[in-house]
């Protein structure tokens, strides 16, 4: 039986499980959480709580997928697996890392060869991880991920909820990815594996995050909301360390590579199905 073993099984994994499962496959999610472990029971999916040791799992998975992101320190995961992972025999890993890795180009472009030049910790933290990663003799793909949205991550609620701002930064762009494109992505990945392939995940507009905001308030027939520049912006250190970088990424490898046809090439189409699916 093909088994996918998720390590993190997070916000994309469960997208990604939601396609295998009526396929047949079987799908083991790590989490530290026990009511998370009852949640992916409920929903088909094998718990295995951490910490704890990953061989037995490793050895029934065909397939093995980490959405782990490092901490200051590192790979948690590496850490404390790795001697179990060199020992796995996979015929698919996938590492999903991101797009920070490239760092700032000042709203130019970026693709998959582009040299990685990270501007934040986070992403130098992220470039460490790939290098690691793809140190374990693994057959290790690594899935650069642009903004994820999605189901329960869209901008409708803060629209909604008049707490939406529309930060103003001149020249700011950012792409991003409908979490159902990246399911598709990497279910394809793994019928066509290409051990040591990177791929970028994003849709073909990148734009100004005020833009979507915008748009998200159209679409709900709300008034536009307030404008705030940047450099009066209350933000988050995360949400900082993503406006101290513009770029536009490049999503070819993709199309040319897997074939790929994106559900949702421009966030116009991704919120316009999230907004349908309420009602």
């Amino acid at each position: 039986m093909k088994t996918l073993l998720s390590i993190g099984h997070g916000y994309s994994a469960q997208a990604l499980a939601r396609l295998l499962l009526p396929q047949g496959w079987a799908v083991i999610g790590t989490t530290r959480s026990p009511e998370r472990a009852r949640a992916f029971a409920a929903e088909g999916v094998e718990p295995l709580l951490l910490p704890g040791p990953l061989a037995p799992a490793l050895a029934r998975a065909t397939h093995i997928l980490t959405s782990v992101a490092p901490d200051a320190t590192g790979d948690p995961i590496l850490r404390d697996h790795a001697a179990e992972l060199r020992a796995a025999r996979p015929d698919w890993a996938g590492y999903l890392s991101t797009t920070a890795v490239y760092g700032d180009h000042q709203g130019g472009w970026v693709s998959e060869d582009t040299p990685l030049t990270p501007a934040t910790a986070r992403g130098q933290a992220r470039v460490a991880a790939e290098t690691a990663w793809g140190q374990l003799g693994l057959p290790l793909h690594i899935f650069r991920l642009a903004g994820i949205y999605g189901p329960g991550r869209g901008p409708f609620e803060k629209v909604r909820d008049g707490s939406a701002r529309r930060i103003l930064k001149p020249g700011q762009v950012f792409s991003r990815i409908h979490v159902d494109d990246i399911a598709q992505i990497l279910a394809t990945s793994m019928q066509h594996p290409d051990p040591g392939a990177i791929y970028n995940l994003c849709d073909d507009d990148p734009a100004p995050p005020e833009d979507v905001i915008a748009h998200a308030a159209h679409l709900l027939g709300l008034p536009l909301p307030p404008a705030i520049p940047y450099d009066q912006a209350d933000l988050t250190p995360m949400a900082r360390s993503f406006y101290a970088e513009s770029k536009r990424v490049r999503n070819d490898r993709i199309k040319h590579d897997l074939g790929i046809t994106l559900l949702y090439p421009t966030y116009r189409q991704g919120l316009a199905a999230l907004l349908a699916a309420e009602t």
